[in-house]
């Protein structure tokens, strides 16, 4: 039987034993870090800290605990300690990640009740300029503070980043209550329609569907549907159903030895440039290229 190799806990991503600042908070632009590793941050976990992702542009394929799955931008990432997360961002990715430390953690709790928020591994999507640009501000204030050396002429560094932190925590705490704001019955169908739309794709992604097909056969009208979807999950149905095949050519290139164009017909492409042109509009890059970066890295 062939074992999984352990997944690493590193205090932050490729640093296994110091803790690189004298703050509780750790504050770097998503680019960083992630382009020392080509912009794939492989599955670990962290024994006592946890991380804040805010990202304005770009895409990021996401693995969270048990989700995987490829967001679009704004969003708002929340990964607790403990829990196994991943990400491959797009080159050129905008955005910052904001590390804590479980005592400040702790401390962040004791002050604001709404710090549950920060237990939830999930992301969120971030309406354009209404909900992306307040924790955009607060982020880009707080990386500015961060940078700043402690001590010094600079004074009340330490409680400006508390300030900041607690003022980023509300506005996530809003973000999700406005999740929730919907009325109980009406969520509890969306979410049904929304879990049988998963198992539609899920059963008929490979022959490619149209959404009035798929709309139809849970019931409901397409427009419906696409509403339903973005409210829930920020995506509309098309790019839900995009999103599983792109994940399965990933798979097929990765862990198989078909080719290219077997790969696409299976998917239900019926010329291989049409995969090809569908492949490199999800990624950046083409199926052979994506195949050769997966060979070149194992």
């Amino acid at each position: 039987m062939v074992t999984s190799p352990p997944v690493p806990t590193y205090q932050l991503y490729g640093e296994t034993r110091h803790w690189p600042t004298p703050d509780l908070l750790h504050c770097e632009t998503i680019a960083e870090r992630s382009r020392l590793y080509a912009w794939h941050i492989r599955p670990h976990r962290h024994a006592d800290l946890m991380h804040l992702l805010l990202l304005r542009e770009g895409q990021v394929e996401l693995q969270l605990g048990d989700l995987e799955a490829a967001i679009d931008t704004p969003a708002m990432i929340c990964v607790p300690a403990t829990v196994i997360h991943g990400f491959r961002f797009s080159p050129q990715t905008q955005g910052h990640i904001v590390t804590l430390a479980q005592p400040l953690v702790a401390r962040l709790r004791e002050r604001l009740p709404q710090a549950e928020v920060l237990d939830a591994a999930t992301h969120y999507p971030l309406a354009a300029q209404a909900e992306a640009a307040p924790l955009a501000q607060l982020i880009a204030l707080m990386d500015s503070e961060y940078r700043r050396a402690p001590g010094g002429a600079q004074e009340n560094r330490e409680a400006m980043l508390t300030t900041l932190l607690d003022a980023v925590t509300l506005q996530l705490w809003r973000r999700a209550r406005r999740r929730q704001r919907l009325p109980r019955a009406g969520q509890e169908r969306g979410e049904r329609h929304l879990e049988r739309y998963r198992q539609l794709i899920e059963t008929h992604f490979a022959d490619q569907p149209s959404i009035p097909e798929l709309a139809a056969e849970l019931g409901i009208g397409d427009a419906h549907l696409n509403a339903l979807c973005r409210r829930l999950t920020g995506h509309s149905a098309l790019q839900l159903l995009h999103a599983r095949l792109l994940l399965e050519a990933k798979r097929q290139l990765t862990y198989t030895q078909q080719s290219i164009a077997q790969v696409g017909e299976r998917l239900g492409f019926t010329e291989p440039t049409y995969f090809t042109r569908f492949f490199k509009r999800g990624t950046g890059m083409t199926p052979r290229a994506f195949r050769q970066r997966g060979q070149a890295e194992r």
